[in-house]
């Protein structure tokens, strides 16, 4: 039987035994003949599809012709990358503090996040066939983000990841490594020291930091793909405590800036975005809502309006008044 191969196929990663691009159309449920296929940038003939061997990394542009133009959205769709991976969406959702996995499901539906974080626990040996989480959201449909809440030294961490990557084969991670359960701050020592590691082991840690410009530098430099400054302590729903910080670390960043923990409402999801953040992570403001459904909706039109009133270019402050009608030629 062949070995998995990790592609990456319109931008989403899958796991396939297939060993040429064909094989990989057809597991798709596509035709080669309908399709045109791109290769790590380049063009591959549709005549040498059955020939072309897939490997282990490749990343693959599938397309098709549709009836007209597409009406659905922009040409100019805004989009972010992390490692080299696009996502519409800038909202990114836990799946903890649920009252169950089909709930967790129809919140992520009704959010629109592309990404969701997901905790690495043991299995429950003793009921093998009890529901679990992709039962409910399919690891094709949607990215899992293996990351390693609770953890409190680097090296629980660095294990935890390992695990994470032999289970479903991910190296797109959220690092985070805790100084103490009270206030569940980060350790930056600890988070660092795990960063080297992971990243020279060819992970590509997302990593949760203090709302520190010099800290979010230090990580870059380790190999974190994407820096995620805490708004307030997580879980706590105080919002964006400060602004200033949050603000001097996107505008230092050379990857992407995203708010992690202390979201309690869509107000605070729209000021991360306005201090232009690239995208906010969070879990508790929605999974504790009296309508869990209806918050994951608010967020994801929240983060969208967020991010167009930072693109628009807000209005300067001014200390006084300054009317909108002229106050020249009044009756």
């Amino acid at each position: 039987m062949n070995a998995l191969l990790s592609v990456s196929v319109n931008g989403e990663i899958r796991r396939t035994p297939a060993p040429t691009i064909a094989a990989l159309v057809r597991e798709l449920d596509l035709d080669p003949a309908k399709v045109a296929v791109g290769r790590n940038g380049e063009i591959i003939p549709r005549s040498t599809l059955a020939q072309a061997a897939l490997s282990d990394g490749d990343t693959l542009e599938i397309v098709h012709f549709v009836g007209g133009g597409d009406h659905t959205g922009n040409a100019q769709e805004d989009c972010w990358e992390v490692a080299g991976r696009k996502f519409t969406s800038r909202l990114i959702v836990g799946t903890g503090k649920y009252k169950d996995f089909a709930q967790n499901a129809a919140a992520l539906e009704a959010s629109g996040a592309q990404i969701v974080t997901v905790a690495v626990r043991r299995v429950n040996v003793s009921d093998p066939k009890a529901p679990m989480l992709t039962d409910f959201i399919d690891p094709k449909a949607t990215t899992y983000l293996p990351n390693t809440a609770g953890c409190f030294t680097a090296e629980d961490a660095i294990r935890t990841l390992r695990l994470a990557r032999e289970a479903g084969g991910w190296d797109l991670v959220k690092l985070e490594v805790l100084g103490e359960a009270r206030t569940l701050y980060p350790d930056m020592r600890e988070t660092l020291k795990a960063t080297e590691i992971l990243a020279k082991e060819g992970f590509l840690p997302m990593v949760y930091c203090v709302d520190d410009p010099i800290a979010a530098k230090q990580l870059e430099a380790a190999g974190a793909v994407a820096v995620m400054p805490l708004g307030a302590p997580i879980g706590s729903g105080l919002g964006i405590q400060n602004r200033v910080t949050i603000r001097l670390i996107v505008e230092g960043a050379s990857v992407p800036v995203l708010v992690d923990a202390g979201v309690g409402t869509a107000s605070d999801a729209a000021v991360a975005m306005e201090l232009g953040c690239d995208g906010v992570l969070m879990n508790t403001a929605i999974a504790e809502a009296k309508d869990p459904i209806r918050m994951a909706r608010a967020m994801k039109l929240a983060v969208e309006a967020g991010r167009h009133a930072y693109l628009s270019g807000r209005m300067g402050t001014r200390k006084y008044a300054d009317p909108s009608s002229p106050l020249a030629g009044l009756i």
